[in-house]
C-alpha cells in the first residue's frame, strides 16, 4: 500500500466512523444474527494472493459490521456502558500508526512521561492528594486488581514471589465484588478458598462488622489476612463499600487496602457524588477505567497506589538484554507490572482530557448522574415496576411487577427489538433487569425511548 493509497482508504475510514457517529442510532444495538452465521459467511482458509482494500473495507461494512454488537452505541446500557469520543477514537489511529512500546523509558520517552503527566492530571480530577500517589495503565481493572493483590501480597509476604502462599493468606471482599477478585486471588496464588466473600446490607454494601468478624475467626485459626478489596460501584447494583469504616478495619489489622473503583470512581469529578470517594485516599491502591466512563476507547484501566516501591518490588525482573543506563528520572514501567509490550494507551486519554476538558467531563457525567436519578423516579411511581436497589450513580436495577420468567421474556423482547440493550442480574434471589447510563451521545430522548419501549412490551406480556 502506497503512501497514496493509505490516504485515501485512511480518509474513507474517517468517512465511515464520522457517519457512524453521527447515524448510529439508525443502527440495531444488537445485531440480528445466530451463532455460526457470520462464520459461515467467511472463507474457511485467508487468500493466497493479496485483495484489493476496497473489497476488504466493503466486506467490513457488508459482513462484520452487521454482526456487531453497537457497545459505542447511545442506547447501549448492559453491563456497563463504554464510550469511545471521537477525539479517542483518532488518538487510537494515531498509537497503532506509531506502534510504540513503551517497556523501557529509552524505548519510548514520550509514552513513558505522557503516561505518568496524564494520570497525575486525572488524579487531580479525582481528588486524590499531590505527591502521595503513582499511577500506572494497564488494559483492564480485572488486570489491575491482580497486581494489587500481588502487591499486597509482596508487602504482607516478600517470600511469596517463590513461595506461593505457604502461610494461609486470606483475602477479603463483598459478596457484591466483580469475579475478577476472585480470578486475581488464583493468579496470585492465594486460591479461591482463601477468598472470604463479606456480607452486604440491604443496600449491597459490605457490612463492616461483617468483615471484623471474619478476620478475627481467621486470626483466631492460625491464617493470615492480608489484603481487602471494597468496591465503589459494584457491577450487579452499582453499590458504594463503606470505605471510611473499612480504611480504618484494615489500618487496625494491617492489612492492604485495594479500591475497585473501576466503574464508581470517575463520579468524583462530580461535586455532589464525591461523597462516595470519601476515604479512598487512604487505600492502598485504587483502581479506575476511563474507558467505562470517561469517553476514552477500550482498553485502559488505571492502577494508582500509595506503594510504587512495593509494586516495583512484586514485580521486578529485569534481564540482561532489557538494561538500560539509570538516570533518577526514568521510569521503566515494565518493572511495575506482568506485561514487558505496553501500547501508548495515555496518548488517547491525553487527547480526550484535553478535548473536553475537565468543564466538558463533568457536565457530560452530572447529566448522566441527573438522567439517572429521574428515570429511577418514574420507574418508582410506575404500578408494573419497580426499582430494586438504591441508586447511587448511573445504574438503575429495575424489574416488572412479574415472575421471573416473565422479566426474562421482557429483556429478551426489548434486545431483540434492536432498540436498546439491557443486562440482568439475580438480586434477592430475583432476576432483575440493569440499565447502565454511560454513553457520551446519550439524551433524554434516547431513555425515553426505551423507558417507552420497556412498557409497550411489558403490557404484550
Amino acid at each position: 500500500m502506497t503512501s497514496e493509497e493509505f490516504r485515501r482508504h485512511g480518509h474513507h475510514v474517517v468517512d465511515w466512523l464520522a457517519d457512524y457517529f453521527a447515524n448510529v442510532r439508525e443502527f440495531p444495538v444488537l445485531p440480528a444474527t445466530t451463532p455460526g452465521e457470520l462464520t459461515d459467511r467467511l472463507p474457511a482458509s485467508a487468500p493466497e494472493i493479496p485483495e484489493p482494500p476496497e473489497r476488504i473495507l466493503a466486506d467490513f461494512e457488508q459482513l462484520i459490521f452487521p454482526a456487531c454488537t453497537l457497545w459505542n452505541h447511545p442506547r447501549f446500557h448492559g453491563f456497563f456502558s463504554v464510550s469511545a469520543s471521537p477525539p479517542g477514537v483518532l488518538a487510537e489511529m494515531l498509537v497503532a500508526g506509531l506502534n510504540m512500546n513503551g517497556m523501557l523509558w529509552q524505548s519510548s520517552p514520550a509514552a513513558t512521561e505522557l503516561e505518568q503527566v496524564t494520570l497525575d492530571w486525572l488524579r487531580q480530577w479525582l481528588g486524590l492528594e499531590q505527591n502521595t500517589w503513582f499511577g500506572i495503565i494497564y488494559d483492564t481493572a480485572s488486570t489491575g486488581v491482580m497486581h494489587a493483590i500481588i502487591a499486597a501480597r509482596h508487602h504482607m509476604h516478600p517470600e511469596a514471589r517463590d513461595q506461593g502462599n505457604p502461610d494461609g493468606l486470606v483475602l477479603y471482599t463483598s459478596d457484591q465484588a466483580h469475579s475478577s477478585v476472585e480470578k486475581g486471588a488464583i493468579a496470585a496464588g492465594i486460591g479461591q478458598r482463601n477468598v472470604r466473600k463479606i456480607a452486604t446490607d440491604a443496600g449491597f454494601s459490605m457490612k463492616p462488622e461483617a468483615l471484623r468478624g471474619a478476620i478475627a475467626e481467621d486470626l483466631a485459626a492460625g491464617r493470615r489476612p492480608f489484603c481487602v478489596v471494597a468496591t465503589v460501584g459494584t457491577t450487579p447494583t452499582a453499590a458504594v463499600d463503606p470505605i471510611p469504616a473499612i480504611v480504618a478495619i484494615a489500618r487496625e489489622f494491617g492489612l492492604w487496602l485495594h479500591v475497585d473503583a473501576a466503574y464508581g470512581g470517575l463520579a468524583a469529578m462530580v461535586e455532589t457524588h464525591r461523597h462516595h470517594f470519601a476515604g479512598c485516599s487512604q487505600a492502598d491502591s485504587i483502581g479506575v477505567n476511563p474507558h467505562k466512563w470517561l469517553f476514552t476507547p477500550v482498553d485502559l484501566s488505571i492502577l494508582y497506589t500509595r506503594h510504587p516501591a512495593t509494586l516495583r518490588g512484586a514485580f521486578s525482573l529485569v534481564p540482561d538484554y532489557l538494561r538500560t543506563a539509570g538516570a533518577p528520572r526514568a521510569i521503566n514501567l515494565m518493572d511495575y507490572g506482568m506485561q514487558l509490550g505496553r501500547r501508548f494507551r495515555a496518548l488517547k486519554l491525553w487527547f480526550v482530557m484535553r478535548a473536553y476538558g475537565r468543564q466538558g467531563c463533568e457536565s457530560i457525567l452530572r447529566a448522566q448522574l441527573e438522567m439517572t436519578r429521574d428515570l429511577a423516579e418514574r420507574i418508582a411511581v410506575h404500578p408494573s415496576f419497580e426499582v430494586c436497589a438504591p441508586v447511587h450513580l448511573s445504574l438503575v436495577c429495575l424489574r416488572y411487577r412479574g415472575s421471573d420468567e416473565q422479566n426474562r421474556e421482557l429483556l429478551q423482547r426489548l434486545n431483540q427489538s434492536g432498540t436498546a440493550f439491557l443486562s440482568p442480574t439475580t438480586l434477592n434471589g430475583r432476576f432483575v433487569l440493569r440499565w447502565a447510563i454511560g454513553n457520551f451521545q446519550t439524551t433524554q430522548a434516547d431513555i425515553d425511548m426505551v423507558w417507552d419501549a420497556l412498557q409497550r412490551l411489558a403490557a404484550g406480556l
